[in-house]
């Protein structure tokens, strides 16, 4: 509950008699009535009636002094919506396609000054927050390869730092300046602070003059500029500019037009006589066929970030325009939870209620969504259980969801039966006041059993709500950005709640010092304003105490949607949850399939983590293959190894369990968990796990990373020829129909007209060996020394040498000496496990086959088809710090 304020114990006087005889008086009347009473009766009596009395009196000061306190202190205090601009008529976004954008790629090029640069990060955080691709390189360097055939690789170049651009060396520059002309690339260009101030410094090779480390105010859009789509013109942003090293331009060329002006700090003059400063500049190419949009300063403030998406836009032609619909959704959990004090009297409800109507005229479609919680229905003061009736009495007018009937964790349930059971509570409740029960949405309290996930939960919900959408901030932390996504988890669509430091505790902000303004700035073109711009869908958590007493949640909300009409061009609407979240998955079909990370790599994640589970015995190695390159004798090796303990069998894949690339990743974390259960008696040994499809699975990588983050990845190269052969041979083997109605050559040669399971066939023949490829794969989500790349030609003839490299590269310990352990089996011509002096343990009948030797004319097709691929391997082994084996030396050699 909230602290009093000094208004607040003002007013309570009115309600009490003042002054210090009044205060004896009261002090000393019971003292009066017991010394009568003693005449009368006894004392024992008389305490009993003063217990009463004071029972009594804190009984009624608890229900009606207490509750129209609070109402009188806060309720009166009530901000009002803010809005610092008036909301003009709706105008028409520019529309920034031309047919130019087809000719590039939607891809952004930065060159950065440093991989820890200030403004790079900011850059790089503002594309992934949009969803935008782009490649970032350390300025100084070559350019990265622009053109793909007759394409262009990137729609936008940006530099984070302009000088660095007008100073590029010659070469560099023709290069960059010609493909912008030929393929219709713009330039965008921030000038970064520097210590000494310059007055009317040309830019290098531009008729552009710059005037830096200025402060600045009030800044204002040209409503001309081509540039504008997302942001909109009309309006001056009121007050000081972020930082005193801003940069304001001055041209000397009708090529220049200005997109933003302020005014200097210290500019007084009458509104006529001020002086515009250009402080976003457009180059309309005219003189060299560029385009360009320059920044005087970061992406500090606000205003920079519209334009900065609007330029990219503008300069991609449309390639990069970013969609202006943006949809709204609030739920408010924890419907009839709360401490007497802090729950909703008749007026909040009535305060809801103009709100929503004020918002529906702002946002077509919106209404609150009532998440609630029956248990604790009239558990309030007196004034308090009346804002419960009134909340059913107006049902009809809000959207709910089931919450948890007892508002408890999920995850400390342990089976569906007491889940359903709690639910059935809600229902029922549900049932008797009218509360609708099929908005097929809920929300799990604490974000419990959603992200890390709890299987009876999604089991309960379906079976009793008919739940097919929930939302969570847990899925993954809020931190970093790139991870925040839906997913889709047994038939339940996931949709990430938004997150605002600031926003979910408005109740406390006036607590603390700045807190109010703090909250303004957020709204303001900070965090609340820019995550609704960054975001097409926008489900926020807000909880009932947001909405009593100084209802800052209404004035929040109804501020936002009105700074966003007057700065914006984006259409807000809203909609139920089960049409929010249709529209998140066609948006971003990529994220049905879900990415799981590991619950225990995260404080948060833990605590909601069921105690019956456990995901610390994970793999921290993964052999990752690809077929038929010795990974089914390595698996057995590491297996020898004491500190090593490898997955349990799967009953369908045997020792491979086939988890990331495969329907199984669709079954959870828990149906992997249970294949590496605690060791008992041992925790210190290591599970590693083996699927030698991972490879060259696409999503693997990612989704390997994502759970897996510090595991060491091994892969066993051969000769991509023979690994062709070899795994044509062993389908054959296994009764593959097509692999036995088409020769070898027929297979590797066949052309894109042949039919499709021939087709097929060759890509999952040939597809694998293009080793650098796929290791380019695992190279970008894992770091280099966590990649292990093994000889597989040595693996199979001296593995004895190969195990004692392992060993140190993984610190295993003890050392094992596998020469002891390994022993050469000239009947399966490889080496096998020693049980004894004359006595192998090998592999199954399926491994050592011996195969017909292949035809000359399928290794010379081969020879020539992998010989780019193994190229560009051997220069990826070297950047890696890899040692190229002799098998890809001889690949390479002209007399191979």
């Amino acid at each position: 509950m909230l602290g009093m304020s000094g208004e607040g114990r003002k007013a309570r006087a009115p309600l009490l008699e003042s002054g210090e005889y009044a205060h004896a008086h009261k002090t000393a009347a019971p003292l009066r009535c017991c010394f009568w009473l003693a005449g009368h009766i006894n004392v024992r009596k008389c305490v009993a009636g003063v217990m009463l009395l004071s029972v009594l009196t804190i009984f009624f000061y608890t229900n009606y002094v207490t509750a129209p306190f609070t109402s009188l202190v806060w309720r009166d205090r009530v901000p009002r919506p803010l809005s610092q601009c008036s909301v003009l008529a709706a105008q028409t976004a520019r529309d920034h396609r031309s047919d130019a954008r087809l000719r590039i790629d939607a891809k952004v090029l930065v060159i950065a000054e440093s991989l820890y640069s200030r403004l790079g990060r900011d850059i790089a955080e503002l594309l992934v927050a949009n969803r935008i691709r782009y490649k970032v390189e350390v300025a100084g360097k070559s350019l990265p390869v622009l053109t793909t055939l007759d394409k262009g690789r990137y729609g936008v170049i940006v530099f984070e730092s302009l000088s660095k651009y007008a100073n590029m060396d010659k070469w560099n520059r023709e290069l960059l300046d010609k493909y912008c002309r030929e393929y219709s690339v713009g330039v965008v260009g921030f000038a970064t602070p520097g210590e000494e101030t310059l007055v009317g410094a040309q830019l290098k090779g531009f008729p552009l003059f710059m005037h830096t480390n200025l402060r600045l105010k009030d800044a204002t859009l040209n409503p001309a500029s081509p540039v504008l789509r997302l942001a909109r013109a009309g309006e001056t942003a009121w007050g000081p500019l972020p930082g005193d090293h801003w940069t304001v331009f001055r041209a000397n060329s009708s090529t220049y037009e200005p997109v933003a002006w302020a005014l200097r700090q210290n500019d007084y003059a009458p509104s006529e006589e001020r002086i515009l400063l250009a402080t976003v500049m457009q180059d309309h190419g005219r003189l060299d066929g560029v385009q360009r949009v320059l920044f005087g300063a970061g992406l500090q403030f606000w205003l920079h970030r519209l334009l900065f998406l609007d330029a990219l836009s503008y300069l991609s032609h449309g390639q990069l325009s970013l969609s202006l619909d943006r949809w709204i959704l609030v739920d408010i959990d924890d419907i009839f939870v709360g401490e007497r004090g802090t729950r909703l009297h008749e007026e909040d409800v009535s305060a809801m209620l103009a709100s929503q109507a004020a918002l529906q005229r702002l946002v077509p479609g919106f209404r609150f969504n009532l998440g609630f919680s029956a248990k604790y229905y009239h558990h309030g003061t007196v004034l308090e259980n009346r804002g419960d009736d009134a909340l059913l009495k107006n049902r009809e007018h809000f959207n709910w969801f089931c919450h948890m009937w007892n508002h408890q964790q999920p995850h400390l349930y342990n089976n569906v039966s007491q889940l359903e059971a709690e639910m059935m509570l809600n229902k029922q409740f549900a049932l008797e006041h009218g509360i609708p029960t099929n908005s097929c949405y809920s929300v799990s309290p604490h974000h419990s059993g959603v992200y890390p996930v709890h299987e009876p939960l999604y089991e309960a919900w379906r079976k009793v709500w008919d739940v097919k959408v929930t939302s969570t901030e847990e899925y993954p932390h809020l931190r970093p950005a790139r991870l925040r996504r839906g997913f889709r988890h047994r038939g339940v669509m996931v949709l990430p709640r938004q997150t605002c430091g600031l926003f979910t505790h408005t109740l406390l902000l006036e607590r603390y010092p700045g807190g109010r303004q703090r909250l303004d700035r957020s709204i303001q073109g900070g965090e609340l304003f820019q995550t609704v711009v960054n975001n097409p869908i926008n489900i926020f958590m807000t909880h009932m105490s947001n909405y009593g007493n100084d209802r800052l949640a209404l004035y929040t909300f109804e501020s936002v949607v009105k700074f966003l009409r007057c700065w914006t061009n984006v259409r807000l609407a809203s909609a139920p949850p089960l049409a929010l979240a249709d529209k998140y998955f066609q948006m971003r079909p990529d994220e049905l399939s879900p990415l799981w990370g590991n619950p225990c790599d995260d404080i948060r994640h833990k605590r909601i983590w069921s105690k019956s589970k456990w995901c610390d015995t994970l793999p921290k190695i993964l052999i990752i293959g690809p077929q038929k390159t010795g990974s089914t004798a390595l698996y057995t090796f590491l297996s020898m190894h004491p500190a090593l303990m490898p997955n349990l069998p799967s009953p369908t894949t045997y020792e491979e369990l086939q988890f990331f690339n495969n329907n199984n990743y669709m079954k959870g974390l828990d149906w992997y968990l249970n294949f590496f259960p605690p060791i008992e008696g041992n925790s210190t040994r290591i599970y590693f796990e083996k699927s030698a499809t991972y490879f060259d699975g696409e999503l693997v990588p990612r989704r390997a990373h994502a759970l897996l983050p510090n595991a060491k990845i091994i892969a066993i190269l051969i000769s991509p020829s023979k690994r062709a052969y070899s795994w044509y041979q062993h389908i054959r083997s296994h009764g593959d129909p097509v692999a036995n109605n088409y020769t070898f050559h027929a297979v590797i040669t066949a052309n894109d007209s042949a039919p499709k399971p021939l087709r097929d066939l060759r890509n999952r023949c040939l597809n694998p060996g293009k080793y650098s490829h796929y290791l380019e794969r695992w190279a970008a989500e894992f770091g280099a020394h966590q990649l292990l790349v093994l000889d597989g030609a040595q693996l199979r003839s001296d593995p004895a040498a190969v195990m004692a490299t392992l060993q140190r590269s993984l610190k295993l310990a003890p050392y094992r000496d596998y020469s002891r352990l390994l022993k050469y089996d000239p009947k399966k011509g490889f080496f096998c496990q020693a049980v004894s002096n004359e006595k192998t343990k090998c592999l199954g009948k399926s491994k050592g086959r011996v195969y017909p030797p292949m035809e000359e004319r399928s290794a010379k097709f081969l020879k020539r088809y992998y010989t780019p691929h193994n190229t560009a391997l051997s220069k990826l082994l070297v950047r890696l710090g890899r040692a190229v084996p002799q098998w890809l030396k001889d690949e390479l050699s002209t007399n191979g």
